[in-house]
């Protein structure tokens, strides 16, 4: 990895984050009057110029952004307009279990999805490909929060084995981190597939066939090392995704996370908070890409050349 690589991946990644900073910011400012939002239609005029003197919202919308700007290249989102708490410590509390359901979902979508894609794709067009083809598009394209529903209805109403809501337990997890996962795991595997039929046909792979190699040490340390790449890239993508990705499970189990929290923002018209977390999204995706493509170096050689 070159210099001049890294001055290109770091000036692409600040460039992408000052964007969604800006558009961010013209967006909700444009969007409503946070005074009159937050302190309803029955304010006096003294109020809402009060809480725009407190929030500085009474200086030029030029004169906001700046200070918007540089307040947060130093991590400062503000004050919470509903809590009054700051926003950088509320988002903090929430974190860590969104982290825990997301990295639970995770490893379930690549538990489940990466061997069944392998399978269908050694057995092409058997009644196991077929089965894993269906499991993949049912799943794809049933909702998460649709799932969640029914899980609720079947698993704590009428049979009563799980908990509908909370994060206390490891009970608490299961529903949620299904509802999650097996989605992701329905685009693991159709993906797998495809990617491992394609590295099946190249002439490596036959050359260790014609030499007697074994079905699955060829499937194992010759098809799949050469697949990961677009493995890599599409579980970098979900992996990065997975806090936007939250957002409706989260409300559907009541699940304290950070999903949560930016429904709740976004229903009490908090803009610092919805702001904050809209950065947070940008930077663990853009910052989840760069791994990604730092990836791409270490399983082709022939990549690492070039950079």
């Amino acid at each position: 990895m070159t210099a001049q690589f890294w001055l290109v991946k770091l000036g692409r990644m600040s460039l992408t984050i000052f964007v969604v900073l800006t558009f961010t910011f013209i967006a909700l400012r444009s969007a409503y009057d946070p005074a009159q939002a937050m302190l309803g239609p029955d304010a006096t005029q003294r109020e809402i110029a009060l809480f725009r003197e407190k929030w500085l919202l009474d200086r030029s919308l030029f004169e906001q952004y700046l200070v918007y700007i540089k307040n947060a290249l130093t991590g400062n989102f503000g004050m919470s307009f509903r809590d009054g708490r700051p926003v950088v410590d509320l988002i903090a509390e929430r974190i860590p279990k969104t982290l825990a359901l997301g990295g639970l979902s995770y490893l379930i979508a690549i538990l489940i999805g990466v061997p069944l894609g392998i399978l269908a794709a050694l057995y092409r067009g058997s009644a196991l490909d077929r089965l894993v083809m269906i499991f993949s598009v049912v799943w794809f394209a049933l909702p998460n929060f649709f799932l969640g529903i029914l899980m609720i209805l079947l698993f704590s109403l009428t049979l009563q084995w799980l908990p509908s809501s909370g994060s206390t337990t490891f009970l608490h997890f299961i529903m949620p981190a299904a509802a999650l996962g097996l989605s992701l795991a329905a685009i693991l595997a159709r993906f797998t597939r495809s990617a491992m039929l394609d590295v099946q046909s190249k002439l490596y792979v036959r050359a260790a066939q014609a030499k007697g190699v074994s079905k699955w040490r060829r499937t194992l340390f010759h098809a799949l090392p050469n697949a990961a790449i677009p493995l890599v890239t599409i579980m970098g993508l979900m992996l990065g995704n997975l806090v936007a990705g939250t957002v409706v499970v989260e409300t559907v189990f009541a699940w304290p996370g950070v999903g949560r929290l930016l429904i709740t923002a976004v229903s009490s018209k908090d803009m610092a908070v919805v702001q904050a977390l809209v950065v947070l999204i940008a930077v663990s995706m853009v910052t989840v890409n760069l791994l990604v493509d730092l990836s791409y170096g270490l399983l082709d050689p022939r990549v690492r050349s070039r950079t």
